[in-house]
C-alpha cells in the first residue's frame, strides 16, 4: 500500500467490480467465480483486477491446488472504505426509502428502476423513480409538489446524477396494467420498491 497515495488502492474502475464481489461474502471465490459474479469486466480483465488489488494488500490470495483462492482482506486500513465504495447502491436505496417515509403525503407506491436498479448505468445516467400520487391527493398539491422536488434535490446532491421522476396517479393504474406499454413492462422486471406494494403487483390486472 502506498501510504503517501494510499487512494490508488483502487486504481481501475474494475477494482470497484471486484470488491463489490468480495466484500458480500467471506468465501474465498476462484478468479473465475469473482469474474462471473461481477457487474462487469471479462476474465482476463478481472484477473489483472485481482492481482493489483492483492499486490497492494487490500485482496489476500492463497493457492489452493491448481487454483488461487480470493478474499477480501477486512483488517486492511482501506477495507471499510472499499465496502462502503461497493455499496453504495443499496445505501441509497436505504436513503430513498427513509427520505420517502418522512412524506407527509404518502405515496401509494415508490421505486426506483431502470439502470439504477440494473446496476448497468454511469455517470451520466439519470435515476428512475416510479411515484403514484395516491386519489385522494390533487396533482397541484402544494406539500406534495414539494416532496417531488426535495427528491430530486436530494438525489442529486447524494450522487451527481438527475433524478428522471416518473409520476403516475392511482386513477392511471388500471389504464396502464391494461394496455401494458413497454415502459410498465421494464418496470415491472427490475423495479426496486421503496413504498407499497412491489410493482409486479401494482400492475397486474387483478390488483387494480
Amino acid at each position: 500500500m502506498d501510504l503517501g497515495r494510499p487512494y490508488r488502492v483502487l486504481a481501475h474502475p474494475l477494482d470497484g467490480s471486484v470488491l463489490a464481489v468480495l466484500s458480500a461474502t467471506t468465501r474465498p471465490l476462484t478468479g473465475r467465480e469473482v469474474a462471473r459474479l461481477a457487474p462487469e469486466g471479462s476474465q482476463p480483465a478481472i484477473s489483472k483486477a485481482l492481482g493489483r488489488l492483492a499486490d497492494g494488500g487490500l485482496v489476500e490470495r492463497r493457492e489452493a491446488g491448481n487454483a488461487l483462492l480470493y478474499t477480501l482482506n477486512r483488517d486492511h486500513l482501506a477495507a471499510p472504505a472499499a465496502v462502503l465504495l461497493a455499496d453504495l447502491r443499496n445505501v441509497l436505496i436505504e436513503r430513498l426509502r427513509a427520505e420517502t417515509a418522512r412524506w407527509d403525503v404518502q405515496p401509494l407506491h415508490a421505486s426506483i428502476f431502470g439502470s439504477a436498479a440494473r446496476r448497468d448505468g454511469d455517470a451520466t445516467s439519470d435515476i428512475d423513480l416510479l411515484i403514484v400520487r395516491p386519489e385522494r391527493t390533487a396533482v397541484d398539491d402544494q406539500r406534495w409538489r414539494e416532496q417531488l422536488d426535495r427528491l430530486a434535490d436530494a438525489v442529486r446532491r447524494w450522487t451527481g446524477n438527475r433524478a428522471s421522476i416518473s409520476e403516475l396517479a392511482e386513477s392511471d393504474l388500471g389504464r396502464l396494467a391494461e394496455e401494458r406499454p413497454p415502459v410498465i413492462e421494464a418496470i415491472s422486471a427490475d423495479a426496486i420498491t421503496l413504498v407499497g406494494d412491489d410493482a409486479v403487483r401494482l400492475f397486474r390486472k387483478d390488483a387494480v
